[in-house]
This record gives structure tokens, C-alpha cells and sequence, in this order.
């Protein structure tokens, strides 16, 4: 881990390559550059649409990841509401042929039944069981007066959830639409940029992932989990940053963790800024093969250290899941999940 020492932190603007993948939910207004701005600050401008664009991005995910647990809380209640209201059906039915069966015997007062009864002790033998049969439906009407409030519970609680899980799809699609904006004028901006400027920043954006690995000798895993783990991470070298996807086609940045980690049987959270805390923190020079680094003040990126320095990461939009230099952004935190 002395090498972190050697490596000079530097932002997206190293020489148009180093990732930027953070980010938690900015709707501010777009920033407009000058048609005569140069290079550098168009550049400079479109990491900082990224940035914005991968906080957005991590909103989005973390509302989209609410809005999936609301939807199967909406269908488990419905699937209970039914069940109750069979069971309501069934008792209001047995009830009813209790009470049938309770007037074909005789409904009329017991003492003037008695004096006409040809077989009185017959009589005090029905009457008995009558007796056994009205506490019955007592207990029974009392069921079914729970059943009916547990039923109206379950009916409100559905219809918040209901109104809770649109509230949700509001804030997917606001976050969305944040993150397409920014994305969108980045893609402007490149376009702005001169023809060599902007070959220059698009080859180190998306040069081959696998084409200069990092030297990992001697890196080994503390366990077997973290070795799956960094298994699964290294198995997605190459794949596109695709925001709000978790595999295993296309990562952001927190999906690649969640996912590499779901490989090794360890459920991550879905946003880096949640994912800081699945595990106890540890120095930097400390890390070890497997811990999560988490980057910038906001929890707005995260990587997985791999050891000898390095970090697999899925950086930013146009750019492949790769190696980086584990000090190509300011260090926050790191986590051993």
C-alpha cells in the first residue's frame, strides 16, 4: 500500500482519463460555454456534466431501487387483502348456515317448547346443544368482526403504499430526466470540441480496458468472498457504463459493486453512498483486495481496490469498467464489506 504515497490524486481533467462516476441528486440548471471557449474548458465543463450526471444518477438509483420495494410490498398486500376477504366470505358463510340451522330447530321461547315437547328429556338434550351452538357463533361473529378490521388495516396501509410507490415513480422519473439533460449537453460539448481534441478525449475514454493490466502480483484476497468478488469485477472489464444498470450487461458504478459482490453472496446496497456503510470502515493504507473506495465528500463514486494500487471501476458514460489508479479522486472512505 505504499504506492497510494506515490500516486498524485488528480480529477476526470487528468488528461481527459480518469473516472468520475458520482454523484446524489443535482437538478440545477445547465451552465452554458461560450462558443469561444477553449479546449480546456469545454473539457472541464463536460466533467463537470458528468459529475453532475453520475449524482443524478445515484438518486435516480437509489429512488428506483424504493420505488422496486414498494412494488412488491403493493402486490404482497394484495395478495393478503384477497386471502383475508376468502376468509371473511367463509366465516360470513358458516355463520349463515348456522343461523339456518339454528331456526329449523325451533325458534321459539324454550319454556313453552318444554310444555309441549312429547319427550321433555329429548328436549333438554337439544337445548344443550343450542346453547354449545349460540357461544359458537359468539366466537364466531367475534372472528369475524377482527377479520373485517384487519381486513380495512390492510386496505388503508395498501392505499398508502399505493400513494407512496407513485410518489416514487415521480422521483425515478425526475432523476432521470436530470441525468438525460446533463448527459445530453455533455454530448454537445464534445461535439464542440475540435476534431484532434476531441479524438484524444474519447481514446482515453474508451481505450481497451484489458489492454495494459496493472502488475497484481502478490495482490491475494483475505477471504474467499473477496476473491469472488474481485472475480466477478474483473470478469466485467470492458463492459460500457450504462447509468441506473447493475449488470451484466452494463454498469454504473454502485451497480458494478452490488453486482460483483451479489456474485461472491453478499447482498451490497444499490447507491455508493449506502455502500460506504456495508461493512466497517479502514485506512487507505490499510485496503485490501476486496474493500470498497468510496470517493469525494459525498460518497458520489465507488471502486473496488484490487490491490498493488489499483481500483476496477466502472468511471463515467462512454467509458468501459477498468483499472484506475486508486488515487484518481479524493478518497473518502473505505469499506470492508
Amino acid at each position: 500500500m505504499g504506492s497510494h504515497r506515490r500516486l498524485a490524486p488528480s480529477g476526470f481533467n487528468r488528461g481527459a482519463g480518469a473516472a468520475l462516476c458520482v454523484l446524489s441528486a443535482a437538478a440545477a440548471a445547465l451552465g452554458a460555454v461560450p462558443a469561444s471557449a477553449a479546449p480546456g474548458d469545454t473539457r472541464a465543463e463536460v466533467d463537470r456534466l458528468y459529475q453532475q450526471a453520475e449524482k443524478a444518477t445515484e438518486a435516480y438509483d437509489k429512488a428506483d431501487e424504493r420505488a422496486g420495494a414498494l412494488r412488491r410490498e403493493v402486490h404482497d398486500s394484495q395478495d393478503r387483502i384477497a386471502r383475508q376477504q376468502q376468509r371473511v366470505n367463509t366465516m360470513r358463510e358458516a355463520l349463515g348456515s348456522l343461523a339456518g340451522a339454528q331456526y329449523r330447530s325451533g325458534g321459539i321461547d324454550p319454556t313453552v317448547a318444554l310444555l309441549f315437547s312429547d319427550d321433555p328429556e329429548q328436549y333438554l338434550d337439544r337445548a344443550s346443544l343450542l346453547d354449545r351452538i349460540d357461544v359458537r357463533r359468539a366466537g364466531q361473529l367475534d372472528e369475524l368482526q377482527a377479520a373485517l378490521r384487519e381486513l380495512a388495516q390492510e386496505r388503508a396501509e395498501a392505499v398508502g403504499k399505493l400513494a407512496e410507490l407513485e410518489r416514487s415513480r415521480r422521483a425515478v422519473a425526475s432523476h432521470k430526466a436530470v441525468v438525460e439533460r446533463k448527459l445530453a449537453k455533455a454530448r454537445h460539448l464534445l461535439n464542440t470540441m475540435p476534431a484532434a481534441d476531441r479524438a484524444a478525449f474519447e481514446h482515453a475514454s474508451r481505450g481497451d480496458a484489458r489492454a495494459s493490466l496493472p502488475d497484481l502480483a502478490g495482490a491475494v484476497p483475505p477471504d474467499g468472498r473477496a476473491a469472488a468478488a474481485i472475480a466477478a469485477a474483473r470478469s466485467a472489464l470492458g463492459k460500457p457504463y450504462v447509468w441506473g444498470a447493475s449488470g451484466p450487461s452494463g454498469f454504473d458504478c454502485s451497480g458494478l459493486m452490488q453486482w460483483s459482490y451479489a456474485q461472491a453472496g453478499l447482498h451490497l446496497p444499490r447507491t455508493s453512498q449506502e455502500q460506504r456503510y456495508a461493512g466497517h470502515q479502514v485506512p487507505l493504507s490499510q485496503a485490501q483486495p476486496g474493500d470498497l473506495v468510496v470517493y469525494r465528500s459525498d460518497a458520489s463514486h465507488v471502486g473496488m481496490y484490487v490491490g498493488n494500487g489499483q481500483v476496477i471501476h466502472a468511471p463515467y458514460p462512454g467509458a468501459p469498467v477498468r483499472y484506475d489508479p486508486v488515487g484518481m479522486m479524493p478518497v473518502s472512505s473505505v469499506t470492508r464489506p
